[in-house]
């Protein structure tokens, strides 16, 4: 993923770190306007449980992480509160500063800014990345709270899209390449179907008609984060080629359990056979024995593990949790 510029770690790949800053509950955004309070908002480390977790019981809720020096924030900013305005209560906004408090976003994994995580029924559900252009903005939405009770084309097209790509997280190739299909024919230039397609060639073994596809795809819509998870995923799968014998790397292990290359070779040799949880485990056994190994190379080779997975993902969101226990224990 890129960071936009983002110089908010102080090394690639860096954790975000700094003191936790509680306090009272912070009051609407400025600027929110009358009658918007309840829409747009701020929130604290103390304040999170509330204002997001409870909250989205009752109602999608987007939390926005931001800082005040990060120039991509400021032009999602004004983009985002006007589509949540016009969403009719379907969505709020909640943000968060991550230089006033980076407990969250840290133990989130939260690595560039912007970037907006939907939570439902207390949990994260979606999330993209970057200063997106307003119609990918509004397709978020409609994908999080549901379409309005008029769809229109576009909300059909982002409909077919989630139920596509749900499907090929299930494993029907098939059907999911049905859905991405179709929505090329209607529109040839959609970033999301041809990701989602590329995403199905990956699962066939088709690493170069998966390069064709990820080709035509801008680098402004490679921001996204579904298509961002292809990208990655594409990059490892050309990667594993040149790990060497999976049977060799295990014999290795045995021989030799502080071996932490071999380990993190045989992690990305999991990772691509599937096996999402076996792979995150090597990476932690790494991180356990020397959290430091290679520039903290097992918890860099994790996070883009979980950028191929996708942030909701189970597999990510189970190694989070696993992550952020081992860091802030």
């Amino acid at each position: 993923m890129s960071d936009f510029d983002n110089p908010y770690a102080p090394s690639q790949g860096g954790q975000m770190s700094g003191t936790v800053t509680f306090g009272d509950k912070p009051k609407p955004a400025a600027g929110a306007g009358a009658g918007q309070g309840e829409l747009i908002s701020d929130t604290t480390t103390a304040g999170f449980a509330e204002d997001v977790i409870k909250a989205s019981q009752a109602v999608t809720i987007l939390v926005d992480f931001w800082a005040p020096w990060c120039e991509p924030c400021k032009t999602l900013t004004p983009i985002i509160e006007k589509v949540v305005r016009e969403s009719n209560g379907r969505v709020k906004l909640v943000k968060l500063n991550i230089e006033d408090h980076p407990a969250i976003p840290g133990q989130m994994g939260i690595q560039s800014i912007p970037s907006v995580v939907a939570f439902a029924g207390g949990k994260p559900v979606d999330g993209f990345m970057g200063a997106l252009p307003e119609s990918q903005i509004r397709d978020f939405i409609e994908k999080v709270a549901g379409p309005a009770a008029d769809t229109s084309a576009e909300e059909q097209i982002a409909l077919v899209l989630t139920q596509s790509r749900e499907a090929l997280a299930a494993g029907d190739v098939e059907k999911a390449a049905q859905g991405f299909g179709a929505i090329l024919q209607m529109d040839q230039g959609h970033a999301g179907a041809a990701a989602g397609m590329a995403g199905c060639m990956l699962a066939a073994g088709e690493l170069d008609r998966a390069e064709q596809l990820l080709s035509v795809i801008t680098e402004e819509d490679r921001k996204d984060l579904e298509v961002a998870s292809v990208v990655k995923r594409l990059e490892m799968a050309r990667e594993v080629a040149s790990l060497g014998d999976p049977v060799e790397l295990e014999a290795r292990l045995a021989a030799d359990p502080a071996d932490h290359a071999a380990r993190l070779q045989f992690a990305k040799i999991l990772n691509a056979r599937g096996e999402r949880e076996a792979a995150a485990d090597e990476l932690f056994t790494i991180m356990r024995k020397d959290r430091a190994w290679e520039d903290e190379g097992a918890r860099k080779a994790l996070l883009e593990f979980f950028e191929a997975w996708g942030p909701m993902d189970p597999a990510t969101l189970s190694a989070r949790r696993k992550l952020s226990s081992l860091l802030f224990s």
